[in-house]
């Protein structure tokens, strides 16, 4: 029987309509807008002035304490200007604008693409350059990879899960990774294995993905201390919570990370950005996008560089469908809708989703009915009806004694409720509203 989470979960149509694209690499765009807020936590110094000639690689923000992270330039050019934008959360974030002038890397960066499987470095500088590089957590969350890697006193980790689940409809751009770069992959791992000092990885698959399951198995038996543990499909799989008690079978209790439990998970785009950091020298310059939709003609999935403006991934699949009524930054379950095509790729870019009218339009939604089927579905066993409504009556105290900061924002309430209501937003003004007062009392 296959291994999965226990409470809650849904399986909503999975979409992987851009499975059976090969990675495409994105011609470079004549701008990049490289916003300095990129992860969690204090975003980056700004380390540069309009004029200064940069290369690929060039760092252009420094972190400003130990949760943040560095940030390079995915470009060779000039910086035109700094200002703020929008980026694709929809505020407005402090960025660092460059024009492109041809494509010259640093010297640093070796760009071969032999696959490099010695590890040179101690626990130490693997963590350092780690920092160094600006590695983040691509499966959407970005928080830096070191701070992670990073042990707190007291703790050990005893096991490193790959999470590969990649759960969310359409995306698929961690399926093309796993089928296209097996091996980096697996270096990467051991990689993390050696930071943390563990002798055993787990990477879960999805069963939906087999060519990818098959690949990654065949692949792990030249790795020590590596398997692959196919997983039933159930959203949302991917979260850290959901596939630790999937894989690990532990519980991480209310408002602790994994580490309380011995377990580290990393998203498998993670282990491979790993793998470029520590073998090749290569910061967080570039990631894979799924561009998809049921009404595109052609779903995608590209190599694009960060900064890299939406509208010309979407121009290098033909322009919009006639029918769009939205774009989203992500899947449908959890991704938000943009205001501007012209927002820039960042590290946390996994897919660009458009929807036609069909899809994008909302019903009218009428009173609960208490039906409970909100509560059935939640995976972390809360109660979205009343956190709702806590939400709606500004009832702070209320949402927080019910645990609103232990909503995962999966959407799968929404998803299931028949009266069409608009759970997760008002969960979401609730947890926003919360977490300032927690932050307050501290």
């Amino acid at each position: 029987m296959l291994k999965t989470f226990k409470v809650g979960g849904i399986h909503p149509p999975e979409n992987k309509l851009s499975a059976g694209a090969v990675v495409e690499t994105l011609p470079l765009p004549e701008m990049v807008i490289i916003p300095v807020s990129q992860h969690i936590g204090a975003p980056a110094q700004i380390m540069v002035q309009k004029g200064d000639a940069v290369k690929v690689g060039t760092i252009i923000a420094k972190q400003t304490g130990f949760v943040s992270a560095n940030i390079h330039s995915s470009v060779s050019g000039i910086v035109q200007k700094i200002e703020e934008t929008f980026d694709t959360s929809g505020y407005r974030r402090k960025a660092i604008v460059i024009n492109v002038d041809g494509d010259q890397w640093e010297d640093s960066i070796d760009q071969t693409t032999t696959l490099k499987t010695d590890i040179e470095l101690s626990t130490s500088e693997i963590i350092q350059r780690i920092s160094e590089l600006g590695i983040v957590g691509l499966g959407g969350a970005t928080f830096p990879t070191h701070v992670k890697l990073s042990i707190p006193s007291g703790k050990t980790a005893e096991i490193l899960i790959i999470n590969a689940v990649e759960c969310e409809p359409y995306l698929t751009a961690d399926h093309r990774l796993m089928l296209e770069s097996p091996d980096e992959i697996m270096v990467g791992t051991t990689i993390l294995m050696n930071a943390l000092g563990v002798k055993k990885a787990v990477i879960g698959i999805e069963k939906n993905k087999p060519d990818a399951i098959a690949k990654l198995t065949e692949t792990a038996k030249k790795y020590q201390g590596i398997s692959v543990v196919p997983l039933k499909v159930k959203y949302p799989q991917g979260a850290e919570k959901q596939l630790i008690k999937a894989i690990f079978d532990r519980e991480i209790p209310s408002g602790k990370l994994p580490i309380e439990v011995g377990a580290v998970v990393q998203n498998v785009g993670t282990a491979f950005a790993v793998y470029e950091a520590i073998q090749k020298n290569k910061p967080l310059i570039e990631r894979i996008v799924t561009v998809t939709g049921k009404s595109v003609s052609k779903p995608s999935n590209f190599k694009v560089r960060i900064g890299t403006p939406v509208q010309k991934l979407i121009d290098h699949i033909g322009g919009l469908p006639k029918d769009t009524a939205k774009v989203v930054n992500g899947g449908p379950m959890m991704g938000k809708a943009l205001r501007d095509l012209n927002v820039p790729v960042t590290k946390g870019t996994s897919g660009i989703l458009i929807l036609n009218k069909k899809l994008a339009s909302r019903k009218e939604y009428v009173t609960c009915i208490r039906c409970g089927r909100c509560v059935t579905v939640c995976p972390m066993g809360l109660e979205p009806f009343l956190l709702m409504t806590h939400g709606e009556l500004q009832m702070w105290g209320d949402a927080e004694k019910n645990h609103v900061m232990d909503c995962i924002e999966c959407g799968s309430c929404s998803f299931t409720c028949p009266a069409h209501r608009p759970l997760l937003d008002y969960i979401r003004h609730g947890k926003s509203n919360v977490g300032k007062i927690m932050r307050n009392r501290k």
